[in-house]
């Protein structure tokens, strides 16, 4: 098939790479230095300098941006997605954003006789190089179903959740209780060291007992506990997400407090470290107040 992809960060990346080995790929990306630089190091692929040319005779476009209305920015104007758009053709949108946007998309585009599918990620770089990662999708069953072959060479599981907007609700609520298991494990970890307990007893305790979770099975153990801290995902986004989730809820109707508490927390902490600290400064937020490390 013949592909275009917009949006080459640190997850998009590997997931164009992948897409490669299988499709025609084009390649576009806001800061063209870096599509330039992909496209050099993989031959196969070819470069589009606009959002036109991205999508001129695609039978889809991947986009994979920070936020629903960057990707709603490409859609207009002479060198915009819609100019180049055929009738027929799918737009994947692999970005983490809001389900109120994502309707908005899916109408412009059905106005120009072109699908949507709304298909956040879950699984971060490490399982995008994989080809690993889960994808939750929003939209019409054939839309999904068309969507899969896409998405095919960077996914391990695709799972149709619902109408447009239903991927990203999905996505927006998981990151959401990402982000309180990372505040709620931050907290009680600096608690139980500042008691003086070892902190590779308590995870070891903790993930053979009820209170285990991905945070304290994975991300604390490579992250925190090995002193490494690596950068791969901003707090800003979880954020933003925990922002989708809880407006989510208030357009519902549904009581949130919980949720309504953790985004403001999220925010202090954002405002605080800037927007390119990493997801995981939580801890290290906590370990300083508490004057206590979690190290082995």
């Amino acid at each position: 098939m013949k592909i275009g992809f917009a949006g080459l960060g640190a997850i998009g990346t590997p997931m164009a790479v992948r897409c490669a080995a299988v499709h025609d790929l084009t390649v576009w990306n806001r800061t063209l230095s870096r599509a330039t630089e992909l496209v050099t190091a993989n031959p196969a692929m070819h470069l589009a300098s606009t959002p036109r040319a991205l999508a001129e005779g695609a039978d889809a476009v991947i986009t994979c941006l920070p936020v629903s209305s960057d990707v709603a920015s490409l859609l207009d104007g002479r060198d915009g997605l819609l100019a180049g758009l055929k009738a027929g053709a799918i737009v994947i949108d692999c970005t983490s954003g809001d389900p109120a946007t994502s309707r908005a998309i899916a109408a412009r585009l059905a106005e120009h006789g072109v699908a949507f599918v709304d298909a956040p990620l879950s699984g971060g770089p490490p399982l995008a190089i994989a080809g690993k990662l889960t994808v939750m999708c929003g939209g019409s069953a054939t839309d999904v179903a068309r969507a899969e072959i896409v998405v095919a060479p960077f996914a391990a599981k695709v799972v149709h959740m619902g109408p447009v907007g239903a991927g990203h609700a999905m996505k927006a609520v998981n990151n959401a209780l990402l982000a309180l298991n990372i505040l709620g494990l931050s907290e009680g970890l600096v608690t139980l060291a500042k008691a003086g307990l070892d902190p590779r007893a308590m995870i070891d305790v903790l993930n053979a007992s009820s209170g285990r979770s991905f945070v304290s099975e994975t991300l604390f153990p490579d992250r925190v506990l090995s002193g490494l801290w690596p950068k791969l995902f901003r707090l800003a986004l979880l954020e933003k997400d925990i922002g989708i989730a809880h407006d989510l809820a208030e357009e519902l109707g549904v009581p949130d407090p919980v949720l309504a508490a953790a985004r403001q927390q999220c925010r202090v902490l954002r405002a605080d470290l800037g927007e390119s600290a990493d997801y995981m400064e939580p801890f290290r937020v906590a370990e300083q107040s508490a004057g206590v490390e979690l190290r082995g």
